[in-house]
């Protein structure tokens, strides 16, 4: 494996451990509970945790100020957006733990997170040359 493809890997497993640790181990009845009223901060508590466990993930790759605080505003953006959406939706569509639907939005929610991942991963190697 080559160095650069070995960063990227890296990187990766710290965005999975980090989407684990904020959105399962960290999240609080409070967030979870409020991150669907738009403008709560309560979504932006959860997206701002977000924004600081990926740190690690973005800077073993760049040290450029502005490239980093642009990537981490972005996730910062979308995850607070995407979260906010799936509760808008299981709340319009009254989806419950037993609705197959609800699964399928919940799942959507964790894709769309996933392939910011692999967007924010491939901005930083072509940004770095990798």
């Amino acid at each position: 494996m080559s160095p650069g493809v070995a960063l990227l890997f890296w990187s990766l497993v710290l965005f999975e451990v980090k989407h684990f640790v904020c959105d399962f181990v960290l999240q609080t009845a409070y967030q979870y509970r409020n991150k669907g009223i738009y403008g709560h901060p309560a979504g932006f508590v959860h997206a701002g945790l977000h924004l600081i466990g990926s740190l690690p993930a973005v800077l073993i790759i760049t040290d450029t100020v502005w490239l980093a605080a642009a990537i981490l505003a972005a996730e910062f953006a979308v995850h607070y957006h995407v979260d906010w959406l799936k509760e808008q939706i299981a709340k319009r569509k009254a989806l419950t733990f037993d609705d197959a639907r609800y699964w399928w939005v919940f799942g959507a929610d964790q894709l769309i997170h996933q392939m910011t991942y692999v967007v924010i991963l491939a901005v930083l190697a072509r940004a770095v040359n990798l």
